[in-house]
């Protein structure tokens, strides 16, 4: 599920969304992060919240390939949150 955190109905505002895997193993919450920035605009940050331990490698991964940037890596209990900027 994808959830607009702010920003507003501006096509030129800049947006976060929060991306919620918990409970989704390898590999979905890559495939979903994936399909989640290509609709994104540069300068939009996607939030991601993974349970599956393989995300640890999978997103930071996926960020490399895909060209965007990784602003910040969080883990708290068994829940690991990213923040990345589309480029």
């Amino acid at each position: 599920m994808i959830e607009a955190i702010c920003g507003s109905g501006d096509p030129h505002t800049m947006a976060d969304k929060t991306l919620d895997l918990r409970g989704l193993k390898c590999p979905l919450p890559a495939l979903r992060t994936r399909k989640a920035l290509a609709g994104m605009r540069p300068g939009d940050f996607l939030i991601v919240e993974c349970t599956d331990p393989l995300a640890g490698i999978d997103i930071p991964n996926l960020v490399r390939e895909t060209g965007d940037r990784l602003e910040e890596t969080h883990k708290e209990a068994k829940v690991t949150t990213f923040r990345i900027s589309k480029s």
